[in-house]
């Protein structure tokens, strides 16, 4: 609200400076010079002294009147040539002089003015000019006391903008409160707001957006889940009637064409198990959580990596703490990373991990074909697969890499995918130092 107010002030200051300058340049083309109008407010005492007493008197007693306003003022009174009186002024300015009216020099406190037009003072007189300067102008102070005039404006205009727009920003930041709870998967999240508010029709418009989209996004996990469920029942009754089928069957040819049946049918339930398993981490409000020690537990994920690449280092030190979260839905990410890098290593596999400031990095790289820059997003999509064929031949259905992303993002970590020193790929998992399992999307100083 701060920061939204000061450069809406800072507007409206400039605007009205702005404005000012305008003002200022369009009088002083049609009416001549605002500031020469203050100054002569400002020396109407001395003006007054030369138009109604010294004019008034006689011809033979105007010189004396004259000597006794310099006698009692403090503004000098010198009688000049004309020709001298006229240097340095401008066309207007001179045009003024010879008509007999009072000029003006702001800048130094002064005026001419001719004496008269005719010589009726003195002889000579129509060739002189009274100069008179010291005058009482100070523009300094008339320029600030307009300076404060209009900034005594921008308040009292700023002022109630202030308080009608105060009820539109708390009501915006409510909205954005609302979009961040929905965005980090709070999906029953609204915006409260009153019928008087001017921004309730949009508040309205949001409500009704996120409705649909929760139960668009409630029909898509409930049907992924009963789906899941309703195939298991099938496979079970297929795999049951395969060993039924096996036992009585004398064919050999008939025996492989069972079997290969049989590993169809444990592909499809293999595929079972992973979609209830994405739809338990979209379905996931928050994962039971518990300290654990983070180097065990990767230990223990190289353990159960079978069968083993020809070469698997795990750089691990013991000094890597402890975490709190799930450890089972960890040791799934790093397991899945583990197993990935397996299927297209060329014969070294590599599990790493460091603290990093605030964060925690676990690294899993392989010495495989790698994976383009385009493409490195795309592979955490479910189902998506850089090569069809190579997949089909080394197994998986293209889930795994986002599971392992949706674990991760539950702890408030991301996943990324970068080229690896040994020359394939390298999945990089950063998680905060004492990490808690979170429902949301993956922060936004996440490393990487």
């Amino acid at each position: 609200m701060n920061r939204l107010f000061f450069r809406f002030f800072v507007l409206v200051m400039l605007s009205i400076t702005a404005a000012t300058f305008v003002i200022y340049f369009v009088f002083a083309r049609l009416f001549g010079d605002p500031l020469e109008d203050i100054a002569r407010r400002q020396a109407s005492a001395q003006i007054f002294l030369i138009e109604q007493y010294v004019d008034q008197a006689p011809a033979d007693e105007w010189l004396a009147r004259l000597n006794k306003v310099r006698e009692v003022s403090n503004t000098h009174f010198d009688l000049v040539p004309l020709a001298d009186a006229r240097a340095g002024l401008s066309g207007r300015q001179a045009a003024a002089l010879e008509r007999g009216e009072v000029v003006l020099d702001p800048a130094n406190k002064a005026f001419v003015r001719r004496v008269d037009t005719a010589g009726n003072r003195y002889i000579g007189s129509n060739e002189e000019a009274i100069r008179a300067w010291n005058l009482p102008i100070d523009l300094n102070q008339a320029l600030a006391m307009e300076a404060l005039r209009y900034v005594i404006v921008a308040l009292a205009i700023l002022a109630p903008i202030a308080l009608w727009s105060r009820s539109h920003w708390k009501a915006l930041q409510t909205l954005s409160r609302v979009a961040d709870d929905f965005g980090a998967g709070q999906l029953s999240a609204r915006a409260q707001l009153q019928p008087a508010d001017a921004v309730y029709p949009l508040a309205e418009r949001i409500n009704a957006m996120a409705e649909r989209i929760q139960g668009l996004l409630e029909s898509q996990k409930n049907l992924l889940h009963s789906v899941s469920h309703e195939l298991r029942t099938p496979i079970a009754r297929l795999e049951f009637a395969m060993e039924l089928l096996a036992e009585r069957a004398n064919d050999p040819a008939l025996t492989k064409r069972i079997a290969a049946m049989e590993g169809d049918l444990a592909e499809l339930n293999a595929l079972v198990n992973e979609l209830l398993s994405m739809s338990k981490l979209d379905n996931a409000q928050g994962a039971q959580r518990a300290p654990f020690e983070l180097a065990p537990m990767l230990r223990g994920c190289l353990e159960e990596l079978h069968p083993r690449p020809a070469r698997l280092d795990g750089i691990l030190t013991d000094d890597l703490g402890s975490l709190e979260g799930d450890r089972r839905l960890l040791a799934r990410a790093v397991g899945n990373l583990l197993r990935n890098a397996q299927k297209y290593a060329a014969g070294q596999v590599r599990l790493s991990a460091w603290r990093d400031g605030g964060w925690i990095e676990i690294a899993v790289e392989d010495d495989g074909p790698g994976i383009p820059d385009e493409e490195r997003e795309r592979v955490f999509e479910p189902f998506y697969r850089l090569d069809r064929s190579r997949d089909r031949a080394t197994g998986g259905f293209g889930l795994g890499l986002s599971i392992a992303r949706k674990a991760v993002a539950l702890h408030g970590g991301s996943l990324r995918v970068e080229r690896a020193a040994l020359g394939g790929a390298r999945f990089v998992i950063s998680l905060p130092d004492g990490a808690l399992v979170i429902s949301g999307p993956v922060p936004a100083d996440a490393p990487g």
